[in-house]
């Protein structure tokens, strides 16, 4: 048999995400391109890799073997790699963060230049609402997170990074008569909210609650993104991370609308179990915050610590 690694990895892709055009969206390659290595791979077989139904690709019982196999095999040259590298003195591994959503407008300004010095430092990083960032943090699937809300079951330490500000933010679309009060606003209009779970939620309803706000009529939206452009598009009022709308801001999309009690600020902490054990490339990229922190909000949030 004489099939690569590139095959394997291709095959391995196509098992994930049980579809062609996935794996070529993921490998950054054509799918025509993926459909030969995987027939390519599959000559040198005689029992099936995969079948269709319909329009669905299945992986066979045995195509799941070799999956399994590809992927260990995989990672033991991710290993040989990482290991060659530790001899020539740079650092190599894999850097885990899970980052709760809007921490996607804070996060990769505080990596991109550690990643650009340790060219053998693989970044995992994965965006999602506060319950499951807790949850990765509980199961130790990953060296840092990053969050605005510390959960208080957990023993951790932290780093402060920068500041996270809420504020009630509408589309300036909307005709709505300046005059009257802020409070109105809740009464008359929708007001956008993230999923359950979600760290801004939390923060809105709480809000709501302490001021005995009404509220005319609830919009649940899954992403601060799409949270956003419903608030441009004019389809309610939100109370939302200022650090996401500030291009929104700037355009004349969005204004915020000034109201006690009113910006919401807590913090952005890079978090991590007290009791886990860092790998010499996390301690690495905690030294980097720790030394870096000041100059990057400097450079790359000035306009936001104005607000």
């Amino acid at each position: 048999m004489h099939y690569t690694l590139h095959q394997l990895k291709v095959f391995h892709t196509i098992a994930e995400n049980q579809s062609i055009t996935k794996a070529s969206e993921e490998l950054s390659l054509t799918q025509p391109a993926v459909s030969i290595q995987l027939k390519k791979l599959q000559e040198q077989f005689s029992i099936p890799l995969t079948e269709v139904v319909g329009r669905q690709l299945y992986i066979t019982d045995f195509g799941k073997e070799i999956a399994a196999a590809a992927e260990k095999i995989l990672e033991e040259v991710e290993a040989i790699n990482y290991k060659t590298m530790a001899y020539q003195k740079e650092l190599a591994g894999r850097l885990k963060i899970s980052s709760a959503s809007t921490g996607k407008y804070v996060m990769p300004y505080f990596l991109s230049d550690f990643m650009a010095r340790h060219r053998g430092v693989d970044l995992v990083m994965d965006v999602t609402n506060k319950t499951l960032v807790v949850q990765s943090l509980e199961k130790n699937e990953v060296d840092f997170a990053l969050v605005s809300v510390i959960p208080e079951q957990l023993q951790l330490e932290r780093v402060e990074l920068l500041s996270n500000k809420l504020y009630l933010v509408g589309s300036t679309r909307l005709e709505r008569n300046r005059n009257i009060p802020v409070r109105k606003i809740f009464e008359r209009y929708p007001l956008i909210f993230r999923e359950p779970g979600s760290a801004t939620r939390n923060a809105m309803e709480r809000f709501i609650s302490e001021k005995n706000l009404p509220v005319f009529k609830k919009i649940e939206l899954t992403s601060n993104e799409a949270m956003k452009q419903a608030v441009i598009a004019g389809l309610g009022y939100s109370i939302m991370p200022l650090i996401g709308i500030g291009r929104a801001l700037g355009q004349g999309e969005l204004e915020i609308i000034p109201y006690r009690g009113l910006p919401i600020v807590t913090q952005w902490n890079l978090v991590w179990l007290k009791s886990k054990n860092l790998s010499p490339i996390a301690l690495a990229f905690l030294e980097y915050i720790r030394t870096e922190k000041e100059r990057i909000v400097h450079e790359v949030f000035d306009w936001y610590e104005k607000y």
